[in-house]
């Protein structure tokens, strides 16, 4: 570990970007590698100032005040640990308020729980000039697809309020096993979340849980397969795997609902991943109103799968 060399007194102006966020909040980003026990000493100590005057931890801040941020010196990892930045990420639409990227299977969306990084982490060192980079939404590791950034505070309200109340359209496409039938169908099954004997997250039909829907399309059917689009009226966690599931028709390469032989002889025949890929985004643009829609085609070893199966 090395330390940054003759910390200064900071002041920052504050944009549109952090507009919103508490004061705490905003110190722990902005302060990298500072203890957090610290940040909340130099609060309580009226070190920090915003516009020449004491505030507290849950003083939010507003566009055009001052932050004066008292010397710290910031312990900086040595290069080992640090984030790689990667092949860029896929960026499928960008302006000055939101960037929205096709994420590759595989890659959590951010770190945390045995994960030393994630998408967010690796954007944010592909981008330092980045005033603000935050998650509006989370897609499964497993999951491919598109996966909406914000990089204003101000557009991030809006996508969260556009969450709360299903006003983002999202279509994804997932491959199932067996013989899907309807052209079109709504499921609507309660979904409840509890943890396995093993501490792992897992979802269950239940009628304790939260009220959740899917509305299933019928793509094309493929020999024992069935290609399905999976429109989200509700954003519940492994909603559309534990919904197929619950009906009979798993997810191909689902290692947590699926059908394990299934996925071993699945496996074995080029697909080594979860067949679930977010397709589709359709919302209006949270600081302008126009509407976007957004698509993100199959990942190239899906369709290389789909390929191999009957038509």
């Amino acid at each position: 570990m090395t330390s940054s060399p003759r910390p200064a007194v900071m002041r920052e102006q504050i944009d549109d970007g952090s507009a919103g966020q508490r004061i705490d909040n905003y110190l722990l980003r902005m302060c990298k590698g500072v203890p957090k026990s610290h940040i909340y000493r130099i609060l309580r100590s009226g070190e920090v100032r915003v516009n020449g005057g004491r505030i507290g931890p849950t003083y939010r801040l507003k566009e055009g005040d001052e932050v004066r941020i008292p010397p710290l010196r910031v312990a900086q990892k040595t290069s080992a640990g640090a984030v790689p930045a990667g092949t860029p990420l896929p960026v499928v639409y960008e302006d000055d308020a939101i960037v929205v990227i096709d994420k590759p299977a595989g890659r959590a969306v951010h770190g945390g729980s045995g994960i030393s990084y994630g998408v967010i982490e690796q954007l944010r060192v592909q981008r330092p000039d980045a005033r603000m980079l935050e998650l509006a939404h989370r897609l499964d590791r497993e999951t491919s697809g598109l996966l909406i950034i914000s990089k204003k505070r101000s557009a991030l309200r809006v996508l969260h309020d556009m969450q709360r109340s299903s006003a983002i359209e999202k279509h994804y496409f997932a491959l199932v096993a067996g013989k899907w039938r309807n052209p079109l169908q709504h499921v609507k099954f309660p979904l409840y979340k509890y943890l396995a004997a093993d501490g792992e997250r897992r979802v269950r039909v239940a009628e304790e849980g939260k009220p959740a829907h899917s509305v299933v399309r019928l793509v094309e059917r493929r020999g024992e397969f069935s290609l399905v689009d999976v429109e989200l009226k509700t954003g519940r966690t492994h909603q559309i795997r534990v919904h197929l599931s619950h009906l009979g028709f798993p997810l191909a390469g689902d290692d947590k609902y699926g059908d394990f032989a299934l996925n071993k002889r699945l496996a074995g025949a080029g697909l080594k991943r979860m067949f679930l890929h977010a397709a589709r985004l359709r919302f209006a643009h949270p600081l302008t109103g126009e509407m976007l829609d957004l698509k993100a085609p199959l990942a190239p070893e899906l369709i290389e799968f789909m390929d191999t199966l009957p038509t």
